[in-house]
């Protein structure tokens, strides 16, 4: 291999280091950037790729930028950014000032509390302005302990720089969270295949004995950093293999070990000076003051000593650099907790007073209660948690509580964290600490916050809402008491997750206590309410210009309830999940998520079905188990509209447990609808009409949420199959009165659809007609192709021109969304209309099928009559005369080879299964 000779260490990487200059050369080249995410465990080999990749395009004139995590530096908002950025940023003049006072603000350099989105976007037009001079690679190496604030916006980079020569490659290891969330598909990097690994060996260490060869090959099981460094321990004897090689060195952390061993063989003064490089790995800590915490006569040799010994060097910025993460690794675990603590304590007394990096270290040298550093360690941690960095505030906050002498400030403390925790997305960690919490005595002043707490957990983690309206109605009142602590915008974030209980559940004293406080929340807390409770006229509007009225700063408070106002509506206009892609952690970007996976199925976009899937083994991983239920849901949608009977039952039969048991009416509600909806798919008209019908009675007056309003082109559908006309026409009049078609621009077209089904003939034209006019209405791809169908089928029973055109352009649409049994629904239609279209062959089988021996009218008439309906009740469905269909069927009994209405069942099974 050609790569062979440039660098042992890539033998066998030819799979990724062609990936990798792939997404150079397309970036150098114009065509837009590209990230790549190396997966592997320890030592397997990714920070040489990054090392190759950089080498490369330095090689080709980009500009490289690099971070790199470190376990000390994860509670460290926006720390990563800075190494990444901080040089380009004193570079660059082409910011505007609020851009440069963002990403200042995030990196500490001024006061400020700029929101995720501005230091997002910032960082972006700081990139967009480098890579107009050159590409840009940005290098990001242990991605699994890179802080959360910096991974939100690298993958908000991620997302919105594909039109830019910006090529991002990081690294993490396979149990890293930082980079789960990214769309980007990961490249494993797996163990070297023994071939290869037997090649690397030989090329570093080519005089091995061959028993010594084939125990490092098993002991290394192909890890490239593992077939470096084990020859590297054994004495000369035993790589010649004269003197017995030692004891096997145990699976997991036998390389982390082996650092150890080394370790325990240096000099104390070597020991520390390693272990302060290791602690030492902030920028404001790069350019050698960390070397401060030395005595000056030891650190030269030092130094030397340890270069000499390969474990690391001092690099031209003034940082220890080691030669692998493991050694940093090893050095911190090898190192007591004493050893620890006294560095720590070196560190903070060679930082400045002011600097944030001085109180980390202090809070990691304390080991009893310390009231002062507990509160300037408060004061930290909701600083950061303003700034963005809500993850690393709550370890602070935590790291408070722990150093609080007093115990109700301890819970204070702790209550906070938990709010902070999962504010940052850390929702396994709230849940635990509101465990904890609930076996303490909460302070009076904090009760609110508390409240708030279980119920999040409760609401996300737990699928349970029964404490949100035992808790938050209390808390409300509370909070909007004259004088109350509001805890920094606590009022809305608690209305909003009774909203969502209430919404969820339908739980009355929630709806009640939600109109009580309505008047203490803002515009869009209002218009949430509204939409969800009475939704009609000028809703949507109202959110179209309040969503485009707000500042950058106020979209951050609002995402959610502006999220969830939107999904109420059926209102995918304001394109609210793109505008917020990006902007928090995963406690906002989940509900982003199942924003845009609802407008999907909505617009017609199914080739992302799997999307759904997809962000609910995100959320079960991330411990917001409501949420992967609610993706499901969302899945089991366009399995519905697909008529996928098996894959919704299975999604019917895991979910509808779970929502029973927290009592999601929303969730039930839903899943029945889908089933009425796959009914109508298979033309079981009856059954469609039993599911939908159990939601709205027919004529009941349409109220309730406006995904109930909704319904009326289904039901009414339904109704007009099963010979319910006078239900269909109740059912349509109370839309009408309800005003369901003021609600948004999909319920304005449901409405005029369910006109069209349920129109007289002599209206029906005008009927439909007017449905096709409805502004928008092409927006709306799977709903238009079942009218498309309802009219072709419409106009080819009465013999009028143009039925070909309409069903032809519904077939299409069917087989562009994979909804096969609608598909063929059209095609019977095609087939009746004396159009032949060949579906899709399903099998082998060379036997004529049903729909083949007989014309669409002649199937519809045999599945009718083979349910055990009789000539005058087929007639009334189908708007024939009893004597037609007698007639039909004297021509269906010789063509399926029977010879009685009784055989039909069996032999429609065998020819075309079941309906």
């Amino acid at each position: 291999m050609a790569y062979h000779r440039q660098d042992p260490a890539l033998i066998g990487r030819r799979r990724e280091t062609e990936l990798l200059a792939g997404a150079l050369a397309r970036a150098g080249g114009g065509a837009g950037g590209g990230t790549v995410l190396l997966r592997g465990d320890a030592g397997v080999g990714k920070s040489t790729l990054l090392a190759w990749t950089e080498r490369v395009a330095r090689e080709r004139g980009f500009t490289v930028l690099r971070a790199v995590g470190a376990e000390a530096e994860t509670d460290l908002a926006f720390g990563a950014l800075h190494q990444a950025l901080w040089s380009l940023l004193q570079r660059s003049d082409a910011l505007s000032a609020h851009q440069r006072d963002a990403l200042e603000s995030a990196f500490g350099a001024r006061s400020g509390t700029p929101s995720g989105f501005a230091v997002g976007a910032a960082a972006l037009a700081l990139l967009a302005d480098a890579a107009r001079t050159a590409p840009v690679l940005l290098v990001l190496d242990d991605l699994h302990w890179i802080d959360s604030s910096s991974a939100t916006v690298f993958g908000f980079l991620h997302r919105r720089s594909a039109e830019l020569p910006l090529v991002i490659v990081g690294a993490s290891r396979p149990d890293g969270t930082a980079a789960q969330t990214w769309s980007a598909e990961a490249v494993d990097v797996r163990a070297l295949p023994r071939a290869d690994a037997a090649v690397l060996l030989g090329t570093c260490y080519p005089d091995l004995a061959g028993s010594t060869r084939d125990r490092v090959l098993a002991e290394a099981d192909g890890n490239p950093l593992a077939l470096v460094e084990l020859p590297r321990q054994l004495a000369a004897a035993q790589q010649r293999g004269v003197a017995p090689l030692p004891e096997r060195l145990p699976l997991g952390r036998r390389l982390e070990r082996m650092f150890a061993e080394r370790l325990d063989a240096m000099t104390p003064e070597v020991g520390r000076l390693l272990l302060l490089g290791a602690l030492a790995t902030g920028p404001d800590l790069n350019s050698g003051t960390w070397l401060r915490a030395l005595p000056d006569g030891q650190v030269r040799e030092t130094l030397e000593r340890i270069e000499a010994d390969g474990l690391a060097r001092l690099d031209d910025t003034g940082q220890l650099v080691f030669r692998h993460p493991l050694a940093r690794t090893a050095v911190v675990s090898a190192a007591s907790d004493a050893a620890r603590r006294d560095a720590h304590r070196a560190l903070a007394a060679a930082l400045a007073p002011g600097d944030p990096r001085r109180l980390v270290h202090e809070a990691a040298a304390a080991l009893l209660p310390d009231a002062d550093l507990a509160r300037r360690l408060e004061a930290a941690g909701r600083d950061l948690a303003e700034r963005g960095g809500a993850a690393e505030g709550a370890l602070l906050l935590e790291r408070a509580a722990v150093l609080s002498p007093d115990a109700d400030d301890r819970v204070r403390r702790l209550t906070r964290a938990a709010v902070v925790a999962a504010h940052g997305g850390q929702l396994r960690h709230t849940a635990a600490l509101v465990e904890e919490l609930k076996t303490c005595t909460v302070p009076p002043d904090v009760a609110p916050l508390f409240a708030y707490a279980v119920v999040y957990a409760d609401q996300s983690h737990h699928i349970d809402f029964a404490s949100s309206a035992a808790l938050l109605p209390g808390a409300l009142d509370t909070l909007t008491a004259p004088g109350a602590d509001t805890f920094g915008g606590l009022v809305e974030q608690a209305y909003f997750k009774l909203l969502l209980a209430a919404s969820y559940t339908d739980d009355p004293w929630a709806w009640q206590a939600l109109r009580r406080h309505r008047d203490a929340v803002s515009e869009v807390g209002r218009l949430c309410l509204r939409a969800w409770t009475e939704p009609g006229p000028g809703v949507a509007d109202a959110l179209l210009a309040v969503a485009g009225d707000l500042t950058e700063e106020q979209e951050a408070g609002a995402a959610w309830l502006l999220l969830w106002t939107s999904s109420a509506l059926d209102c995918p206009e304001a394109d609210l999940w793109q505008r917020f892609t990006g902007l928090h952690g995963y406690a906002s970007q989940g509900s982003v998520a199942k924003a845009k996976c609802h407008q999907d199925f909505l617009l017609g976009d199914w080739d992302r079905a799997g999307d759904c899937l997809r962000e609910a083994e995100i959320a079960e991983e991330l411990g917001y188990h409501t949420n992967a239920l609610l993706f499901r849901q969302y899945h089991a949608a366009f399995l519905a509209g697909r008529g996928d009977q098996a894959a919704l039952d299975a999604v019917d039969r895991a979910v509808r447990p779970i929502a029973t048991r927290a009592r999601m009416r929303y969730v039930l509600d839903r899943l029945t609808h889908l089933r009425g909806l796959a009914a109508l798919a298979h033309q079981r008209h009856e059954e469609a009409y039993a599911h939908i019908g159990e939601l709205v009675p027919p004529g009941r007056p349409a109220g309730g949420p406006p995904w109930q309003h909704a319904l009326v082109f289904d039901l009414v559908a339904a109704a007009v199959h099963t010979g319910r006309r006078e239900e269909a026409l109740a059912h349509l009049a109370a839309a009408r009165a309800a005003r369901s078609a003021e609600i948004s621009g999909r319920h304005a077209f449901l409405v005029a659809a369910a006109a069209a089904v349920a129109a007289e003939d002599d209206d029906a034209d005008d009927a439909y007609r007017a449905a096709y006019e409805v502004p928008g209405a092409e927006r709306w791809v799977f709903d238009l192709a079942r009218l498309r169908l309802a009219h072709g089928s419409w106009l080819r029973r009465r013999h009028r021109p143009g039925a070909r055109e309409v069903l032809r352009a519904a077939h299409h649409v069917f087989r562009r969304l994979e909804a096969g049994p609608w598909a063929a629904q059209c095609e019977e239609e095609l087939r009746a209309a004396g159009d032949l279209v060949v579906p899709p062959q399903r099998g082998p089988a060379a036997v004529p099928s049903a729909p083949t021996l007989l014309t669409g009218q002649e199937l519809r008439i045999a599945r009718l009559a083979a349910t055990g309906l009789t000539n005058k009740e087929i007639g009334q469905r189908l708007q024939l005369s009893p004597r037609t269909v007698a007639a039909h069927l004297y021509k269906i009994f010789p063509k399926l080879g029977i010879t009685s209405r009784a055989a039909l069942a069996h032999a429609l099974a065998q020819t075309v299964g079941p309906a």
